[in-house]
């Protein structure tokens, strides 16, 4: 019975802390999808894990206080824009803010916000170059 009761908190435990990742965000959208995850983490402490694909506003979730990132993962930069597709400095600056300093001042001297084409930056190099942290192993 104490055997079983140890193993289910171990798996509660261990559901939770892998349970925030970027899976059905991968390609971005609506801001609207995206914020409410970042407060929900931030307000709970969750790990919040970023693996394959992050594109878009998926980057938005670089703003969980404790955020991961799988050094296997790809992220993508691009400019935002509004519902006609134009470009919209007051949405990019929302992206911006979500970054650390170091990759805000890296992706604006670059040069990456200004359109709308896609930059990649892979997961090994947001650990590395930019103070990401790096995900434990699962």
């Amino acid at each position: 019975m104490m055997r079983n009761l140890v193993t289910g908190i171990l798996l509660l435990f261990t559901t939770s802390a892998i349970a925030g990742n970027n899976s059905g965000f991968e390609m971005g959208g609506r801001y609207a999808r995206f914020d409410p995850v970042v407060s929900q983490h931030n307000q709970s402490g969750e790990l919040f894990r970023i693996k394959g694909h992050c594109q878009s506003s998926c980057t938005l979730f670089l703003a969980i206080r404790n955020v991961c990132i799988e050094p296997s993962a790809t992220l993508l930069f691009h400019s935002a824009h509004d519902d006609r597709g134009n470009p919209s400095p007051a949405r990019t600056e929302h992206m911006l803010a979500a970054y650390n300093a170091s990759l805000r001042n890296y992706v604006t001297s670059h040069h990456y916000l200004d359109t709308l084409e896609f930059h990649s930056i892979s997961g090994g190099d947001m650990i590395r170059k930019f103070g990401y942290r790096a995900c434990p192993k699962a």
